[in-house]
């Protein structure tokens, strides 16, 4: 069974990060993928604004997942390198991360995503380009 096979049949539980983070798949295929999660206080920092790396971490997780669904069964990813914008902060609600596949090759396959507010695709607060070599 694929990666998106099992999330689609088993949701977060097919990813234990899913389930530390409260991470849920909105939607996922043909090169893209939309995840969301609400903030919780125990993920902000010392001055009360959602920690940068959750949103890095939300972004590269969708783009993972609309890698897998256009990636040959039996091969898996692995980043090479990601860059990371940050524009606004949030302390609290839920926000998503949506992805696409921007270019596949054979051994590198490039992706990019953006983080918003839910129900807002227009207040973006982090986006992010990034590589990953197929294994």
């Amino acid at each position: 069974m694929t990666y998106p096979e099992e999330l689609s049949r088993k949701g977060r539980a097919a990813n234990p990060y899913f389930g530390l983070m409260g991470i849920d798949p909105e939607s996922f295929g043909d090169g893209s993928a939309v995840l969301k999660m609400h903030v919780r206080p125990d993920m902000l920092n010392g001055v009360g604004w959602l920690q940068g790396g959750i949103y890095v971490s939300l972004i590269d997780e969708s783009m993972a997942l609309a890698i897998f669904t256009v990636l040959e069964e039996g091969k898996g990813i692995a980043t090479v390198s990601q860059t990371t914008n940050f524009y606004k902060g949030v302390r609290e609600g839920e926000i998503c991360a949506k992805a696409v596949v921007s270019r596949k090759g054979r051994k590198i396959i490039f992706a990019e995503g953006f983080c918003y507010v839910k129900g807002d695709e227009a207040k973006v607060l982090a986006r992010t380009t990034a590589s990953f070599v197929v294994v």
